[in-house]
C-alpha cells in the first residue's frame, strides 16, 4: 500500500460521487484549456504564465529562487533554469544577486513581464468568474 492509498475511506463511493468527480475533473480540465489557448494567444506558453504568476503570488515577496520556483510549478530544477531562461529573453523577468546570501540569485518581474501577467490573469479571472461554481469542489452526500 503505498502513502497515498492509506487515507483511503473504506466506503465506496456511489454513483453520485464518480459524476461530482467527473464533473470538476471536466471543469479543471476547461479551465485549463481556456488558460492554454488564452496564454498561447498572448505569445507565452503555458509554463512561461504559471511562471509569472508563480512569482507575482510568492509569499511574503516580489521575488524567488530557482528552487522556491521549481517547487511551486513542481518542475525540476533544470527546467525551472531553462524556463527562467527564455523569459529572460523575452524580458519577461530578470535574475538579480540576493544582497544578503551571495549564493541565492533572485527572479522576479520587470515591468513588461508585470504588464503581461496583469493582462492575462485580468483575463483568468474574468474565465473564473464566467465558470461560477462549475469549478466548485464536489460536495460529497456525507458532508
Amino acid at each position: 500500500m503505498t502513502g497515498d492509498e492509506e487515507g483511503l475511506d473504506a466506503e465506496p463511493l456511489t454513483k453520485q460521487d464518480f459524476e461530482a468527480l467527473a464533473r470538476f475533473r471536466f471543469a479543471i480540465r476547461r479551465y485549463l484549456r481556456f488558460s492554454e489557448e488564452t496564454v498561447r494567444g498572448h505569445g507565452l506558453a503555458p509554463q512561461q504564465y504559471q511562471l509569472l504568476l508563480a512569482l507575482k503570488g510568492f509569499p511574503g515577496r516580489e521575488w524567488a529562487a530557482v528552487g522556491e520556483l521549481a517547487e511551486r510549478l513542481q518542475l525540476r530544477h533544470h527546467s525551472v533554469v531553462e524556463l527562467v531562461n527564455r523569459a529572460q529573453k523575452q524580458d519577461l523577468v530578470r535574475r538579480t544577486p540576493d544582497p544578503s546570501d551571495a549564493r541565492v540569485v533572485r527572479v522576479e518581474l520587470t515591468d513588461y513581464g508585470q504588464q503581461v501577467l496583469a493582462r492575462l490573469s485580468a483575463l483568468h479571472r474574468a474565465e473564473l468568474r464566467r465558470m461560477g461554481s462549475t469549478l466548485a469542489l464536489p460536495i460529497w452526500g456525507d458532508e
